[in-house]
């Protein structure tokens, strides 16, 4: 059963994850023309998962 600190840093990692996302994506709108993709939504998916993992478990 996970902690209530262990929940706390995965959702702020989970956070963090978004938090970069959004400031990369003028970089990644850039690199698209190019024709080059940032795997940033893999990372994002990973610990959104992650997440409802642990909330499932906390529910359960």
């Amino acid at each position: 059963m996970p902690t209530t600190l262990n929940r706390a840093a995965v959702f702020a990692v989970y956070q963090l994850t978004l938090f970069a996302g959004i400031l990369l994506m003028p970089l990644a709108l850039v690199m698209r023309k190019a024709g080059v993709t940032l795997p940033v939504h893999r990372a994002v998916d990973r610990v959104n998962e992650t997440y409802e993992e642990m909330d499932a478990e906390r529910t359960n």
